[in-house]
């Protein structure tokens, strides 16, 4: 579906745009005007709400874009916000004729001011910090005003500078006590007073500045990396951002990244790399991947040349890493040549021929648990992967359905979808992976703009699986992972558990490559926009936006009080209903109610379950508190306050359901080629028998079973009766 109305949305924008944007329309002006043009465009004829841009318009896109550029107010001065303030009415006229001077004057004096607080930071940091002065550091950065002068900015930076310093400062101090003999004075270094003789306060002071620097001088390598056409990207998508928080700009590397994330592969050769003065150093090798099969590279290896087959290497020492990365990856099949320095020190040339590289953890993965002689199975999903160009290769739904099957194999007599964390992802994914679960029937309904909405169904009668079904959520779970949920729902299908409500993400998003909206185009891949052009609606009728969906039992988690959802983002679209589907309850269960209730009061006499919710209050509080000590005796204070809160949470890390989890054969058989994978797999085992959430699934799962076999004995005889 997703991809069938990309095509008919791109015949609509083409029709009418390949007239006027052509070559010679922009022959005058660069590519960033002919982007702003062209995803204003785009904005207008296929949003789902298109936006006015108007005076109020163009106030939002100016303070969102002196927020994004400078969120913690230290770069820019209240003299430059004042310079900008001439312009805040003036954006949505430029956007409607294709100017950025904003951004240029904008984009200038940041350049000037980031170059100057590296000077700021350099001295500050040259200085020693007197750790016994009484002052506060106010970390709550959205209300401040901005530097009234630049010696107030300096005061900014050294404030911040030294809240920074002081933990690196407590952290050592605890390390030379506990290195040393005096293991006894460990805990009694909760002054600046009481710190140790043994321990050279001025050199470990010296240590954490240069430390603190040293991570500031990355920070701002980083930064000096960063092109102009990086920072004209945040700009259109601070526009963007004004009519959804999910209508997004791709450029051409960022959608190459969105398609690998939504397939879970790409083609290179398999090592996670990390930039590094000497070149690019290999982090992590992918399990499966071509480094991995070859064993050429290890962790720690430093690549300092790539070369393509039959040419001359190109040195990569301070190249930007995704320009490096460009280099390295490259079609299935093709070679490449690494120069690379070796753990050791020693320099070696390596070829990797490229292949298709699987990421193993975006993939649905499969366990089994055995409880009271009963066997249940779990199917955790991180994500609705598709491969847009082509569905019929590995896809969330088919792979759900082999874990099914899977699991049926090992007898399983429930079988929990852990959709937590669950971001979401295709749509048809949905439709196809709900259908294993019932007969037929509407799974979720759409509706574009102005449009009559449409039901999507599961057509196919066969019910791959039919035994008892739990769905865990959380407030992470958005998007595609709310529609199965609410479908499961809705049908009474399945007992959802988890957060009060899942994230509340009730819109469809479909990406256009802006390449095909333009004739002629002389300025490259223009990448491609990410645009919201559908809501949907549960069969029942209601939006998940903003409301979500509310759980059959509601269990706290961390993020019970942190505001995470739909609802905490800037520009969210509104909350409706729509008349419902035609569908049949489930009529499988009997019991469901009773199953439920049962649940809920073992979650009320839980004293683990209170520990969470406690936990979560607490972990607000501590959001909140924004006023940090800069002084070390107030800095110890509250850390031994908070050491003895954490200490009374931490029975909640050492939780243990005493359950025992496996892998299915297909995997063990696995494990003997590929010991990463085994590791992979013995800590997520490690890991579910830790959590609380997963064992009361299961509870539920045998409830279900339980009252099954019970409402069907006096069913039977009633009917004796």
């Amino acid at each position: 579906m997703k991809k069938n109305f990309t095509l008919a949305l791109l015949v609509i924008l083409v029709a009418v745009a390949s007239c006027s944007f052509t070559n010679k329309s922009f022959e005058n002006d660069d590519k960033d005007k002919l982007l702003l043009d062209l995803i204003t465009y785009v904005l207008e004829k296929g949003h789902y709400e298109p936006k006015n841009l108007n005076d109020r318009f163009s106030s939002n896109v100016f303070d969102d874009f002196i927020d994004i550029l400078d969120p913690t107010k230290r770069y820019f001065l209240a003299s430059d916000i004042r310079d900008f303030e001439k312009y805040r009415f003036q954006i949505d006229d430029e956007i409607k004729n294709t100017d950025i001077t904003v951004f240029n004057i904008v984009y200038q004096r940041l350049m000037k001011r980031m170059g100057e607080a590296e000077d700021i930071y350099k001295e500050v940091l040259d200085k020693p910090f007197d750790y016994t002065q009484d002052e506060t550091i106010d970390v709550d950065y959205k209300d401040q005003e901005y530097a009234a002068s630049k010696k107030q900015l300096k005061e900014r930076w050294r404030k911040q500078l030294k809240y920074n310093t002081l933990g690196v400062f407590n952290t050592k101090v605890q390390n030379r006590i506990s290195d040393g003999a005096d293991e006894a004075s460990k805990d009694k270094a909760i002054s600046y007073r009481s710190i140790p003789k043994s321990v050279d306060v001025a050199k470990v002071e010296l240590e954490s500045r240069e430390s603190t620097e040293s991570t500031l001088d990355e920070f701002f390598d980083f930064i000096n990396d960063l092109e102009r056409k990086d920072c004209i990207v945040q700009y259109i998508n601070t526009y963007v951002d004004e009519y959804d928080p999910h209508t997004y700009y791709f450029p051409p590397d960022d959608k190459e990244k969105f398609d690998i994330g939504m397939s879970g592969k790409f083609e290179g050769i398999g090592a996670r790399l990390q930039k590094k003065p000497e070149g690019a150093k290999v982090v992590e090798i992918i399990s499966g991947g071509p480094v991995w099969r070859a064993k050429s590279l290890e962790v720690g290896d430093e690549i300092l040349k790539v070369g393509q087959e039959g040419e001359e290497a190109i040195n990569i020492v301070g190249m930007r890493l995704d320009d490096a990365i460009k280099l390295i990856k490259g079609p299935k099949g093709t070679t490449v040549n690494l120069t690379v320095r070796r753990v050791d020190g020693s320099l070696e040339e390596v070829s990797i021929q490229r292949d298709v590289v699987m990421l193993e953890e975006s993939y649905a993965k499969s366990a089994t648990v055995k409880e009271e002689n009963k066997k249940y199975g779990l199917i955790n999903l991180p994500k609705f992967y598709v491969d847009f160009e082509d569905y019929t290769e590995r896809n969330a739904a088919t792979d759900v359905a082999k874990e099914v099957e899977r699991l049926k194999q090992e007898g399983v007599e429930g079988i929990i979808l852990d959709l937590r964390d669950n971001g979401g992802g295709s749509l048809k994914t949905v439709v196809d992976m709900a259908g294993l679960f019932i007969k037929d029937g509407p799974i979720v309904q759409v509706r574009s703009s102005g449009q009559r909405k449409e039901v999507h169904e599961d057509k196919d009668e066969r019910i791959q699986w039919d035994g008892p079904l739990v769905i865990l959520v959380n407030e992470l779970s958005a998007s595609a992972s709310e529609i199965l949920a609410a479908a499961m729902q809705d049908y009474k299908r399945a007992v959802v558990i988890g957060s009060k409500q899942t994230f509340g993400k009730g819109t469809v998003q479909n990406v256009i490559p802006l390449d095909n909206i333009v004739r002629s185009n002389e300025h490259g891949d223009l990448g491609a926009i990410k645009l919201t052009t559908q809501k949907f609606y549960r069969i029942n009728g209601g939006s998940t936006q903003l409301e979500g969906v509310k759980s059959d039992i509601v269990v706290p988690d961390k993020y019970s009080y942190i505001d995470l959802g739909e609802r905490d983002q800037e520009n969210p679209l509104g909350w409706d209903k729509i008349s419902a589907a035609d569908y049949n309850v489930w009529d499988g269960y009997i019991d469901f109610e009773t199953t439920i209730a049962s649940s809920k009061k073992r979650m009320a006499e839980n004293p683990y379950i209170k520990l969470i919710e406690e936990n979560a209050q607490w972990l607000k509080e501590q959001q909140d508190e924004t006023v940090v000590s800069l002084n070390y005796d107030a800095f110890k204070r509250k850390e031994q306050k908070s050491k003895k809160k954490s200490d009374h949470f931490k029975s909640l890390r050492d939780y243990d359901s005493k359950l025992t989890f496996e892998s299915l054969q297909y995997e063990t058989e696995l494990f003997t080629q590929d010991s990463v994978l085994r590791e992979k797999r013995n800590r997520w085992h490690k890991n579910l028998a830790k959590d609380i959430y997963v064992e009361e699934a299961i509870n539920v799962l045998k409830d279900l079973k339980t009252n099954n076999i019970k409402g069907a004995e006096r069913r039977l005889a009633s009917v004796k009766g």
